[in-house]
């Protein structure tokens, strides 16, 4: 076995066609908001873009005028987010979503992490066609002072794998893969909750803003809450107009001003 520590990735993020929104912009007007999105040759954020641009297709306020109610736009694009969010108009941060490679998570953290189905695509190692040759483990802090025991019965669990599977012949020349999945998705019971695993998770903004909030909350499981103060300062720097609300408190909790957006 070998002790692991978790590492998160952001492996995608949303991409624009900035052609198609013009065209779309000529059709409707508001050419001159793209414009100033992208004045000087700067391309904007793209999943900021994307929020702002659903959002003012409600009411059409790309410019004044465009629509009769509205005579006057906000310009500074931070402070139309601050106005999404304090209205809670959370429907147009569903447009953006960015996908995450969590590399050795335990099996704990990804069980937690698959309940928050609502924005979210999850595609994890599977334990049924993946045999478990070197456990990674990683001891959390409570059980530190156990450490070598705790170390001890991985150990003593990955041998068990090892041994089995020779025992059982599934390593053996010839074996049918349908018997090696039969056999493996079998032993997969009798490994250690805790072991270290890979999850793709993909998640909207609105999505991100609630599981940050609750999975860094004083009371959220300490791997959780390790693993989603991580996602938080990434979004912070992806995403810095959508969750300009967001304060890391003194107990490692990530609080926003405005909730459930």
């Amino acid at each position: 076995m070998h002790e692991t520590t978790p590492s998160i990735y952001l492996i995608a993020r949303p991409s624009l066609d900035l052609e198609g929104l013009a065209g779309y912009l000529r059709d409707v007007g508001g050419e001159s908001w793209l414009a100033m999105r992208t004045e000087h040759g700067e391309r904007p954020n793209p999943g900021e873009l994307l929020v702002e641009f659903a959002g003012r297709a409600c009411y059409r306020s790309w410019e004044a005028g465009l629509n009769p109610n509205v005579t006057r736009i906000r310009t500074d694009q931070r402070a139309y987010f601050a106005n999404i969010l304090a209205s809670a108009h959370g429907s147009v941060l569903e447009h953006a979503n960015y996908s995450f490679a969590l590399r050795n998570v335990s099996r704990v953290a990804t069980h937690e992490i698959v309940r928050h189905r609502a924005g979210s695509a999850f595609s994890q190692e599977s334990l049924r066609y993946v045999r478990l040759t070197d456990i990674g483990f990683r001891v959390p802090p409570s059980l530190k002072p156990m450490r070598e025991r705790v170390l001890s019965i991985v150990e003593q669990l990955e041998e068990f794998q090892r041994d089995a599977a020779k025992e059982l012949g599934i390593e053996e020349d010839g074996v049918p893969f349908h018997v090696k999945k039969e056999v493996t998705s079998a032993l997969r019971r009798l490994a250690p909750i805790g072991l270290s695993t890979d999850i793709i998770w993909t998640a909207n903004l609105r999505t991100l803003r609630h599981v940050i909030e609750m999975r860094t909350a004083p009371g959220a499981e300490e791997e959780l809450r390790l693993l989603f103060n991580r996602i938080a300062e990434i979004m912070l720097v992806e995403a810095p107009g959508i969750f300009q609300d967001f304060s890391r408190q003194d107990d490692g909790s990530w609080v926003p001003e405005h909730r459930k957006v």
